[in-house]
């Protein structure tokens, strides 16, 4: 604990002097930081280092400092060192440090449009998600939230997010009545297991192992990699890809920190997430890969693919209009999706 108050007063201190010295002007703040005396970033997140986003954060961190010549320089901390999202989240509210990397779904509580990401059904598929997430009207609207205190850079995905129980394949909404499935701790994820039939228990993806162990859940939903690096695979013994949901991570920066920066080094900035991004998807591929090919092999787990998909976007369908209806932002990005989605 001593540890994390001390790494938070260090962030605390960073954020402040970037704040001091990028104060005035673009211009001015500009004129403020060379390779000697460089404006740094502090970058909070909760991943290990070995996860892939983690890794492509770390590529864009090297990208900045590379071609602003060590004028501005990302500083990252691991691990949770500075606290869990919301308070990271927090944090960058208040300028205590200037970048983090959240769920999308997590940014709903300060601009709302951020609740469709967490809705099922709204990709198609990967080709569709990467299509919509990297089109030009995606990037207008990260660039569009300054007013609600922070902009997004980039996303990375974090694939396809499926069901997988111990020992019963869920083909269709009516295999999920009755069943206790572990969901994220999130408004969309628990509304979407009761359209489905299933009764939602919202934990920590910490708790899940032991949970599926005890029979306290009767399984859960995730992407592929969570069968082995989160050890699923030993208790789950059959994943149905039914890939109900796409929710994708996003690097934001503070708004505060993102106005004092000169157009020119905006640029660059962005250009750095974006190859970041496209790096992340190659390394995405391939722990996908490994990571079925490991269940399959070691861990026994079959991999059920005859799902009735359209069965599970019918079922919930209604709760992306009852979603429009309740946050007329959602209305407006579920917009935006179409349109990007028209433009081949």
């Amino acid at each position: 604990m001593f540890k994390k108050i001390a790494a938070l007063g260090a962030a605390a201190v960073l954020g402040i002097g970037l704040l001091t010295g990028c104060g005035a002007s673009a211009s001015t703040a500009d004129a403020g930081y060379s390779a000697e005396n460089p404006l740094v970033l502090t970058l909070a997140h909760g991943l290990s280092e070995t996860h892939t986003v983690h890794i492509a954060m770390t590529q864009f961190a090297e990208e900045v400092n590379e071609k602003t010549d060590g004028r501005i320089q990302v500083k990252i901390f691991p691990n949770g060192q500075l606290g869990s999202e919301n308070e990271n989240l927090e944090q960058l509210q208040a300028g205590v440090i200037a970048m983090t990397k959240v769920s999308a779904p997590g940014l709903a509580t300060y601009n709302e449009a951020y609740n469709a990401f967490g809705l099922p059904y709204i990709f198609n598929d990967t080709e569709d998600f990467y299509h919509v997430m990297d089109s030009q009207e995606m990037q207008d609207f990260f660039l569009s939230t300054g007013d609600d205190g922070f902009v997004t850079l980039t996303y990375y995905t974090s694939g396809a997010r499926s069901f997988y129980t111990k020992d019963k394949a869920i083909r269709t909404p009516a295999d999920l009545k009755g069943l206790k499935i572990r969901v994220q701790d999130m408004k969309s994820q628990t509304d979407m297991m009761s359209y489905l039939g299933g009764i939602p228990v919202a934990m920590s993806y910490g708790d899940v192992y032991t949970s599926l162990q005890t029979g306290i859940i009767d399984g859960t939903e995730n992407n592929e990699t969570a069968l082995t690096t989160g050890k699923h695979g030993e208790v789950c013994k059959v994943y149905s890809v039914d890939q109900h949901a796409m929710i994708p991570d996003v690097l934001i920066m503070s708004e505060k920190v993102w106005k004092t920066i000169s157009p020119e080094d905006q640029q660059i900035l962005l250009e750095a997430a974006h190859d970041s991004t496209d790096a992340h998807k190659v390394m995405w591929d391939t722990a996908v890969e490994e990571a079925v090919k490991e269940a399959q092999e070691t861990m026994g787990v079959e991999f059920v693919y005859d799902v009735d998909k359209e069965a599970f976007r019918e079922a919930t369908q209604p709760m992306i209009e009852a979603y429009e209806e309740e946050y007329p932002g959602v209305k407006t990005l579920m917009d935006t999706i179409e349109k990007a989605r028209g433009e081949e």
